[in-house]
């Protein structure tokens, strides 16, 4: 049986999900009792801030339609569409300028902007700017 719980593969000339997934998570808990995270990037995350990279991976649509400028690309395929899964480390957010088909069954080769986020506690450590497909 082939595993499905593996991340995209690299595509050519893109950038590793491995390289993305090796950033910590500094957590701590908050007075309203909600655990907050910041990111610990490693040096080759920081090397590729600001430059346009690609990548792969399953989408997570964050509008309705037949077309996407903004979604989540997932490292792993979504299990279950009620129970989002994924580390900070393991998704980005993208922001595209060229729309995305919908299309949560198969991965997409993503091209963008870096822009590593998450000093707020927001949750979020990636973001693509500029996105199109690849």
């Amino acid at each position: 049986m082939k595993d499905v719980w593996k991340p995209a593969r690299t595509p050519k000339g893109g950038i590793s999900w491995t390289i993305l997934q090796a950033t910590r998570e500094k957590t701590r808990k908050g007075k309203d009792g909600y655990i907050y995270s910041k990111p610990l990037f490693t040096p080759a995350v920081r090397s590729l801030a600001g430059k346009r990279i690609k990548v792969a991976g399953w989408m997570m649509p964050l509008d309705k339609g037949v077309r996407q400028k903004r979604f989540v690309l997932l490292a792993y395929p979504p299990g279950c569409p009620f129970h989002f899964h994924a580390m900070p480390n393991q998704f980005i957010e993208v922001l595209a300028d060229i729309p995305f088909p919908t299309d949560e069954r198969k991965t997409h080769v993503v091209s963008g902007v870096l822009e590593l986020t998450g000093q707020d506690e927001s949750g979020i450590f990636y973001r693509l700017k500029a996105a199109s497909p690849s």
